[in-house]
């Protein structure tokens, strides 16, 4: 097979009979809104019943994007590319050497799960054109990895890609690739899972919002329930093409919160079975929840979610849930869609570099606050035969340790710094909880 013929996108979800009269209207406004950058309403379109009909429809509209550019830099990425992915704007650019590049230090990992891929679909292919869509999955992942090395990969990466590789092909899957990682699913890159568990920390809000007696049952659940699904943009669940791509319509067109907004409404509409299930059940309850009940009706689910969107927008979240969310996340970053149209891939460094380093800053004090527990624990008195006194010299030491002190320090050493350092072991005294 030609190396052009394998960089062909997936036709699965073109379909033999004809388009509706309301299809072949709806499909002349997904171009009208591509041809003329309207962002607005093609996030309308992608959102409503039905989507962006197919890939055809897709591809085509990427073409009609192509066609409005000043330069021919800029290439396909999903329907009108750069549109529904945050981009009115022509940022295109050629993509990276692979070979050129050095190596990213997970490419071993990834190319584990490449070998695990197109489990589901596409359907009826013979070994040898899955292993040329798994030759181009890798290359798109590498090319992107390499290109952006402060990326870390994680497992699951490789289904969302691999959805955008069969519906755009090789070639066009780059750019969509990269404005994606960077500017859409960015939390779930950085360093440590920390982005990853704001977004899960998020759920129990939405939940209370909808339904509190629903979100006190499963309180004491931690919403890892919801990672495989969320982490993945629902593509490591669901098993048929055409849903996945449907799915991927609204997903791509709405902020970074939205799938968490569609689990709470999946978790929704299970609250009989769940309520069945005692509270003291976590375990119970957790293994339900971390699988997708079958069928997904997935028009219902999506017009629920974007109606429970607009209800209960994150910025309204009970418990102060959203300002909690950092100015640097996708969350946040993601939640007006002309701002995010104004990004650019280097914006998206420049965030992800940021709050890589607020996450560095929090772990720090987390792990300074645990040593100063456990070395107050240590050194204290019982609590009838200590003085306030004693109590105030040791608050200073550790405080004086902290904040990057000579390290260890006798007792003398301590009572010469008590008086330049009361104002800050009051500031111990009053912000620790031990």
């Amino acid at each position: 097979m030609s190396s052009s013929t394998s960089q062909l996108p997936l036709s699965a979800s073109w379909r033999s009979e004809p388009l509706s009269a309301t299809e072949q209207a709806k499909v002349r406004n997904i171009l009208k809104a591509c041809r003329d950058r309207h962002l607005v309403a093609l996030r309308d379109l992608a959102t409503s019943e039905g989507g962006l009909i197919e890939d055809e429809i897709r591809r085509t509209a990427c073409t009609q994007a192509i066609d409005q550019a000043a330069d021919g830099s800029v290439l396909a990425k999903w329907c009108a590319g750069p549109v529904l992915l945050g981009s009115d704007s022509t940022q295109g650019a050629p993509a990276p050497d692979v070979e050129t590049r050095e190596k990213h230090r997970d490419e071993d990992q990834v190319q584990l799960d490449v070998n695990r891929s197109f489990v589901y679909y596409p359907e009826d292919e013979s070994d040898k054109r899955k292993d040329l869509r798994k030759h181009e999955l890798s290359d798109v992942i590498t090319k992107v990895l390499r290109a952006h090395p402060m990326l870390h990969y994680f497992q699951g990466y490789h289904d969302i890609v691999q959805v955008l590789l069969l519906v755009l092909g090789a070639d066009a899957a780059v750019p969509a690739v990269a404005r994606l990682s960077l500017l859409h699913i960015r939390d779930f890159m950085l360093p440590t899972m920390t982005g990853t568990e704001t977004h899960l920390q998020l759920l129990p809000a939405i939940l209370y919002a909808v339904d509190p007696v629903l979100c006190k049952h499963l309180s004491a659940t931690q919403p890892f329930f919801a990672l495989a699904a969320t982490l993945t943009l629902y593509a490591h669940d669901i098993e048929e093409y055409g849903n996945i791509a449907r799915l991927f319509d609204f997903l791509l067109a709405s902020p970074a919160s939205i799938p968490l907004y569609l689990f709470a409404v999946i978790v929704k509409s299970r609250k009989a079975e769940l309520l069945e299930i005692e509270e003291d059940e976590p375990e119970m309850l957790h293994s339900i929840l971390s699988k997708l009940p079958k069928p997904l009706k997935l028009e219902s689910l999506i017009r629920r979610t974007s109606e429970l969107y607009q209800r209960h927008p994150p910025e309204s979240l009970p418990n102060r849930a959203w300002s909690r969310v950092s100015a640097n996340s996708v969350l946040k970053t993601t939640h007006d869609p002309l701002q995010l149209a104004k990004q650019t891939l280097a914006d998206g460094e420049v965030m992800f570099e940021r709050q890589a380093a607020e996450i560095r800053r929090a772990d720090e004090w987390k792990r300074r606050k645990l040593r100063l527990r456990l070395l107050s624990r240590k050194y204290r008195r019982p609590a009838r035969a200590a003085t306030f006194g004693g109590a105030a010299i040791a608050v200073v030491v550790i405080a004086y340790w902290l904040r990057g002190g000579a390290g260890e320090m006798g007792l003398g050493s301590a009572l010469h710094v008590l008086s330049r350092l009361r104002q800050e072991a009051w500031g111990v005294l009053r912000g620790c909880i031990f």
